[in-house]
């Protein structure tokens, strides 16, 4: 069963964006990367690739990890701050640890093309 699965599907990727995004826009560390962004359209493409990214249906069609992020100058801070804010998420959505460490398994492998190393 994919991560997709054992979280709970569309419903449960749905909260969490919504959850995330709203803990990403109050952190003073990273928030300031949103400013210009249409939210409604973020949150669109961040449930696709989450959708994916766990194992659920395919429908992603943005660009690939390194090309989005490659112009923002992020650094391992950064990284960290959005990773909390997930973990943080997903603690507050009641997600059993296990998955979570599934969770950020995934998210780590793309920190290289995040940071653009």
């Amino acid at each position: 069963m994919s991560v997709y699965e054992k979280i709970g599907g569309a419903a449960a990727v749905d909260a969490a964006v919504d959850i995330f995004y709203r803990k990403v826009l109050a952190d003073e560390r990273i928030n300031e990367f949103f400013d210009t962004v249409d939210m409604e359209t973020q949150h669109a493409k961040q449930k696709a690739f989450l959708t994916m990214a766990f194992g659920g249906p395919n429908e992603y069609t943005g660009k690939d990890m390194r090309e989005a992020h490659k112009h923002m100058n992020l650094n391992e801070e950064h990284f960290n701050a959005v990773a909390e804010n997930l973990v943080g998420t997903l603690k507050e959505l009641e997600v059993p640890q296990e998955y979570i460490d599934e969770i950020v398994t995934i998210a780590l492998s793309v920190k290289d093309d995040v940071l653009n190393v």
